[in-house]
């Protein structure tokens, strides 16, 4: 949890303040969907707000693909870098840590604390790498179930995601009914097409080609630096829109002469995303950029049916699911088709669209809009 009591001395108006991580360790045996066991786990958490007497004002907030656990606050005055959706979470924010006692952890398979390919297999002594199961989008629930159950809470109040964090918050309704009142899902989809697919593909070759992969065994502070970096970077590209990036760099050259080599870096968004590239090499490790890739492939709430119905008949939280215009990895069409499943199925579900220019990561970015959306939403629950 949140240290109370720096923060108060501190005084962070508006703000969560200073923040430190906590890890869950569960010692039972931890069955994969594919059928593979871990003997126990590790889900690496922050939290922030209180829980209520009656523990029922907990929301869970799921990641996407590159977020981790630190969703708000900093860790210290030396280090002011907020978590990612600092905007949204904090006293009398959209998400009210006044009122809500608001968790996030890092997922199963990740490399932020939770246990993951770079973990140690208790058996062997070294890190698991490509031995470590293969985690799917509802071994990940599964795992913050354990989390929920130790902080002891029944039932939560809401589930919270965008992008792969939105098929978490779907996942969470359709697997635990009874312990979900609610979910908001943003920038999601019920299964990828087969574009994201693709995009996923090339950035998985890009590192799975690195001379530096050495099929997984590569050691510590080294490895596939070069594929890992494209794949963040063409993966970004998926993330924008052709008009915020327009808006952002309007073709700016950095260099005019003509004297230039080809490797030199020419245009300002080129410089963007080999920044975006490299941030991204020093804080994730390239197996579990494989594997959760892999889990956001293989979601598929249509089932062998295809009947995307079918997969909510046993959901009773009151669901939100936002779009947005600009979004399109996955777009406004695959968000409303959540909606109008639930829909048909007679569950109270509701679509919203907002009209921003920044694509798949609309959501993370501030918007009176959006904070609006799920401030209201949450004055219901």
């Amino acid at each position: 949890m949140n240290d109370a009591r720096h923060v108060s001395e501190i005084s962070f108006e508006g703000e969560v303040g200073i923040v430190r991580h906590h890890d869950f360790l569960c010692e039972e045996e931890f069955y994969f969907e594919s059928g593979s066991v871990l003997p126990a786990f590790q889900l690496r958490y922050e939290t922030y707000g209180k829980l209520n007497e009656s523990r029922d004002n907990a929301i869970l907030i799921c990641h996407a693909l590159s977020g981790d656990h630190h969703c708000a606050g900093v860790y210290s005055l030396n280090d002011r870098k907020t978590g990612w959706w600092n905007q949204m979470v904090g006293p009398g924010k959209p998400i009210d840590t006044n009122r809500f006692f608001v968790i996030c952890s890092n997922c199963l398979g990740g490399c932020q604390g939770s246990t993951g390919p770079t973990s140690i297999d208790p058996k062997t002594g070294q890190a698991y790498r490509l031995s470590f199961p293969l985690p799917s989008i509802r071994d990940m629930v599964a795992a913050q179930s354990r989390l929920i159950d130790f902080l002891g809470i029944q039932k939560l109040c809401c589930v919270v995601g965008g992008s792969m964090g939105g098929m978490q918050a779907l996942q969470w309704a359709i697997d635990f009914p009874d312990r979900v009142e609610s979910v908001l899902a943003l920038a999601t989809t019920p299964r990828q097409n087969n574009q994201a697919i693709a995009f996923n593909a090339v950035g998985r070759a890009a590192i799975l080609q690195d001379p530096e992969w050495r099929e997984g065994q590569y050691a510590p502070g080294e490895g596939p630096d070069v594929g890992l970096s494209v794949a963040r970077m063409m993966a970004h590209i998926t993330y924008l829109s052709d008009e915020g990036l327009d808006k952002k760099f309007s073709r700016v050259r950095r260099l005019l002469n003509s004297d230039q080599t080809i490797e030199e870096i020419e245009f300002e968004v080129e410089s963007y995303l080999r920044y975006q590239g490299d941030a991204f090499v020093n804080r994730f490790d390239p197996i579990t950029y494989i594997y959760f890739t892999k889990a956001l492939d293989r979601f598929d709430l249509y089932g062998e049916n295809g009947i995307l119905e079918e997969a909510f008949a046993d959901v009773t939280a009151r669901t939100l699911v936002v779009g947005f215009t600009s979004d399109w990895l996955f777009p406004p069409e695959q968000n409303r088709r959540i909606a109008a499943a639930m829909l048909r199925a007679g569950k109270n579900a509701s679509y919203a669209e907002v009209d921003m220019k920044y694509g798949h990561d609309s959501f993370l970015i501030d918007s009176p809009e959006l904070s609006r959306l799920i401030c209201n939403f949450l004055q219901e629950s």
